[in-house]
């Protein structure tokens, strides 16, 4: 219990510090007129209150991250406690500020464009087609999920027996009605239905994470492990070391690139750059509350971590089942059912903007004005179409793992163009540079480490091989700094 109150005190407290040092590092200016006052389209550029863009800004970045990777994460033990808080406090939640911040001065522009200012054109090529595919991905896999899960607690038997090519109809009915919800997000100005539903949903997600919560402090039931040592608890500990495996397993809740995909949407709504710190910080903040809560109830239900490794083996490691299973035992069966509409709630909220942070990329390096309801639909149809064609064509498990490499790779090369940005202010670059090496580095082996990868058995030359790309990275950026400070980047 000491590990995990430590660990939420910190959080709380770095919000009110370290978000704060982040303010004035990139220099919060409350005069300057914001992209929603000045290119104002009735689309995506809508001012919104500060306190509806915090929770749609939490809905967006959230999706099941914060419960499904925490829940699994945790298996490795304490020291998972120790990734989120620490991950979250000075890699997730400042490479969210900053990078919000970034899009915000550049007009609220997608991610690819804003790395292209910093980074050059060949990496805004890249970016446009990495990002562009992990949102679609992220939009097939937050449609799949949760359709699987409002099929399963339906549980018709008339529908559920019938199968077409592997789906149940019931399946595919329950994904036809989500997927007509994201076209209609997708498409529709963000203050018709994002601005409206969301904080609903927002709230749903913090009442889980509150009522989890008071159980483990109140309850007197449960026990949750202290962080003594490094040690590798997970099953197959072999297989999965700590390093790189936790950092993937654990992304939202630590640092999540997919994250900074999200941000633009709302610098597009900002009213004013004091709001920066609440938005970006702030909600990244309370997604590490929410994982911490979650890791410590998955630790604590199962008696110890090994219970949890246990229990992770009997389900077959689906984590919506383990999660149906604390909240009914915890919270009850009237409570659960809040508990699962709110599982299915991050999912389709994180989906939908997933479609629509695509749509905005493409019409971004296309040039496609969005007021326009026509043009919208020319770049949405192929968009789902491609997201319908990873639902029925991959398996959950290869969707999540590509998922989980592509989204922190992401987040290794927004932290890279941070630093750009920082060195171009002429501001401290120790606050991006410390956290991209660290990504950079994870992903790099990760590569090699990964049995879902190359799976290399001799782990001393997969770590160096890491490290040898790592090295290659920095000695490429130093070129690029020097290269952006003869040209003068702006």
């Amino acid at each position: 219990m000491i590990t995990f109150l430590v660990c939420l005190a910190l959080l709380v407290t770095a919000y009110f510090t370290y978000g704060r040092y982040l303010e004035r590092l990139v220099g919060i200016d409350p005069a300057a007129r914001t992209p929603c006052s000045r290119l104002y389209d009735g689309v995506d550029y809508v001012p919104l209150p500060r306190w509806r863009i915090f929770l749609i800004q939490l809905l967006n970045i959230a999706g099941l991250g914060p419960i499904f990777g925490a829940v699994l994460g945790a298996a490795y033990g304490p020291v998972a406690f120790l990734w989120i808080t620490f991950g979250g406090i000075f890699m997730g939640a400042a490479h969210d500020f900053i990078a919000g911040v970034i899009s915000l001065r550049h007009d609220g522009a997608s991610l690819p464009e804003t790395a292209g200012v910093y980074l050059g054109g060949g990496m805004k090529i890249v970016m446009r087609l990495f990002s562009a595919g992990l949102m679609i991905l992220v939009g097939a896999v937050f449609l799949s999920q949760p359709a699987s899960l409002v099929a399963a607690r339906l549980d018709v038997p008339s529908l559920e027996g019938i199968a077409f090519g592997g789906f149940s109809w019931l399946l595919l009915i329950v994904l036809g009605v989500i997927l007509v919800y994201y076209i209609a997000a997708t498409l529709l100005p963000v203050d018709k239905i994002i601005g409206r539903i969301y904080p609903v949903f927002g709230f749903a997600l913090l009442f889980m994470a509150v009522g989890i919560l008071v159980v483990l402090l109140f309850g007197g039931e449960y026990t949750i492990p202290e962080f003594t040592s490094f040690e590798n608890c997970i099953a197959d500990a072999k297989a999965f070391p700590i390093v790189p495996m936790l950092f993937t397993t654990i992304a939202c809740g630590a640092i999540s690139g997919f994250h900074a995909t999200q941000s633009p949407l709302m610098a597009r709504c900002m009213r004013n750059e004091r709001e920066s710190r609440s938005v970006f910080y702030g909600a990244m903040i309370s997604e590490s509350i929410i994982a911490l809560v979650w890791a410590a109830i998955a630790m604590a239900f199962w008696g110890d971590v090994a219970g949890l490794n246990g229990a992770i083996a009997e389900y077959g490691g689906q984590a919506a089942v383990m999660i149906d299973v604390i909240a009914n035992k915890t919270l009850g069966p009237a409570l659960a059912v809040f508990v699962i509409f709110g599982v299915v709630a991050c999912a389709i909220t994180s989906g939908d903007t997933a479609f629509r942070s695509a749509r905005l990329i493409v019409a971004d390096f296309m040039g496609v004005e969005q007021r326009t309801l026509r043009k919208r639909i020319y770049i949405c149809i192929p968009l789902f179409a491609l997201g319908l064609l990873i639902i029925f064509g991959l398996p959950f498990q290869t969707m999540w793992s590509y998922f989980a490499w592509m989204n922190q790779t992401l987040a290794a090369v927004t932290l890279w163009m941070i630093v750009a940005y920082l060195r171009h202010r002429g501001r401290a670059v120790w606050v991006g540079l410390i956290p991209a090496l660290v990504m950079t580095y994870v992903c790099a082996s990760y590569i090699f480490v990964s049995p879902l990868m190359l799976g290399m058995q001799n782990r001393t030359a997969a770590y160096l091989l890491g490290g040898g790309v790592t090295l290659a990275v920095l000695v490429a950026m130093i070129f690029k700094l020097k290269d952006n400070d003869a040209k003068g980047i702006s």
